[in-house]
Formats: structure tokens, sequence, C-alpha cells
């Protein structure tokens, strides 16, 4: 999926704005003035076109995430978890970590 503004793709096919779309588990809705895509895995990723983003994962992926939305566990210690494991001592580097090309 990809976002720029409320131009929305699903596999480099247009999603008109303000009409939903679901296939093979994957949901893009627009709520109000923002865009919110789900997955059939308990994800939820909601953004405003701006700077806003909301990420909601179901209880049931409880300690079962990692990477940038953290390991979703409530022990803070462990919120900057690194890829190759070891904890960032700060929030730049842990987001630096995760970057993609």
């Amino acid at each position: 999926v990809v976002a720029q503004g409320r131009n929305v793709s699903v596999n480099g096919a247009a999603v008109p704005e303000g009409r939903p779309y679901l296939h093979k588990g994957l949901g893009v809705t627009w709520p109000g003035d923002w865009v919110a895509v789900a997955s059939s895995l308990g994800v939820r990723v909601a953004w405003d076109g701006h700077l806003a983003v909301t990420v909601t994962v179901e209880p049931e992926l409880r300690g079962g995430t990692w990477g940038l939305c953290g390991t979703y566990t409530d022990d803070p210690a462990d919120d900057f978890v690194l890829p190759d494991g070891d904890i960032a001592a700060i929030a730049a580097a842990f987001g630096n970590a995760w970057k993609v090309p």
C-alpha cells in the first residue's frame, strides 16, 4: 500500500478517495479526513495525509510484534529493540536502524 496525501494505491492500482477497498484480507477505508489500512493479521494503520499516524494492533498479537511499532509488551525497557536484538539508547538511533532503502 502506498499513500501520498489522499492518493492511495494497492499493488500499483489506485484506490479512489472515499471508496472502501477490500481484497484478500486487506481493507482501505476513509474515516473522516484520514485513510486507514487494515489487514486480516490484526494490524490497522491510519494516516491523516500529513504527519499523524496511528497503529492499532489486536490484543492477540501482544508480545508478538517488533520493529518500529515495538514489542507490544507494556515494558518500556524493550521499546527500542533494534533489528539485531540490542536496545538503542536513543529514539533517533532506533528509528534510523529500521530504515529501508
